[in-house]
C-alpha cells in the first residue's frame, strides 16, 4: 500500500511538473516569430515554441489555451518538442500513457486491497480453529472430570441414580 501511495504520489509530481513547464510563458529573450520561415529543428529548440507546416511559422505556445486554436494551427500540422510528431499524436499518445498508468495504479490498489483482505482471512481461519481446539480440549477435561467424580461415587458407594436418595433416608 505505501509503494502504491509512493507511485501516485511521483505520477502527480511528474504530471505537476510537466503542467508547470507548459505553462510557463516564452521570456521576452525568445521570441519565436524571429524564428518563422526557418526550419522546424530550429524553432523548437526553444521549448516554449510551437512550429507549424501548413504556415511555415513558428509561433509562441498558447499557453492559457493549453492546446493551440484551430485558428493558431491545425492539431494535424502542429509540432512540439520534436519535428517528426505531430501535436494531435502526441496528445493521443500521452493519454494512452497515462491512462494505462491509471489503470495499472487502480489495479495494484485493488490486488493490495485484496491480498490484504485474505491475509485477514486467513488469520480469521487459523483463530476459529484454535478456538475449537479449545472448546474440544475444555469438553475433554469435563469428561474425565465427571468420570472422576462417578469413580469417586462408585467408591464411597453414593449412586447418582436418585438424586433424592439421601433426603429419604433422613
Amino acid at each position: 500500500m505505501i509503494q502504491t501511495r509512493a507511485l501516485l504520489l511521483s505520477f502527480v509530481v511528474f504530471a505537476f511538473s510537466f503542467v508547470i513547464v507548459l505553462g510557463q510563458a516564452s521570456s521576452p529573450a525568445t521570441n519565436c516569430t524571429i524564428k518563422s520561415n526557418k526550419t522546424c529543428e530550429e524553432c523548437l529548440k526553444v521549448v516554449s515554441c510551437l512550429w507549424c507546416i501548413s504556415s511555415q511559422k513558428c509561433i509562441d505556445y498558447p499557453v492559457k489555451s493549453i492546446l493551440p486554436s484551430h485558428s493558431v494551427c491545425p492539431l494535424s500540422d502542429a509540432r512540439w518538442g520534436v519535428c517528426w510528431m505531430n501535436f494531435q499524436t502526441l496528445i493521443i499518445t500521452i493519454s494512452v500513457i497515462a491512462g494505462v498508468i491509471i489503470v495499472a495504479i487502480f489495479v495494484c490498489c485493488f490486488c493490495c486491497c485484496k491480498c490484504e483482505n485474505i491475509g485477514s482471512k486467513r488469520s480469521d481461519e487459523r483463530a476459529e480453529r484454535q478456538t475449537h481446539l479449545r472448546k474440544f480440549r475444555q469438553e475433554e477435561r469435563k469428561a474425565e472430570m465427571k468420570q472422576r467424580h462417578e469413580e469417586m461415587r462408585l467408591k464411597y458407594g453414593l449412586s447418582k441414580d436418585n438424586p433424592y436418595s439421601r433426603f429419604e433416608n433422613s
